[in-house]
């Protein structure tokens, strides 16, 4: 299966992979953005960041959005 550059590959964790859409904005978290800017740039609702971000909490065992970020800066 090929990957483009705009698509990233999933990443594997013990709590399952993190899936394209997540990571998707996991980068975005990277960039310093909040939730509703993520939200407007990736065309998502609100609502949906925020599920995106608790799934990422529970698959990375991080205990908070800050936490997600030292993980993704180290991790990537």
């Amino acid at each position: 299966m090929a990957i483009s550059r705009n698509q990233a590959a999933p990443v594997s964790l013990g709590h399952g992979s993190i899936s394209t859409a997540e990571s998707r904005v996991l980068e975005a978290l990277r960039e310093g953005l909040s939730n509703k800017a993520i939200a407007g740039r990736l065309y998502l609702s609100p609502r949906t960041v925020e599920s995106h971000i608790s799934h990422l909490l529970l698959k990375t065992g991080c205990g908070s959005r800050t936490q997600l970020l030292l993980w993704a800066m180290g991790e990537r």
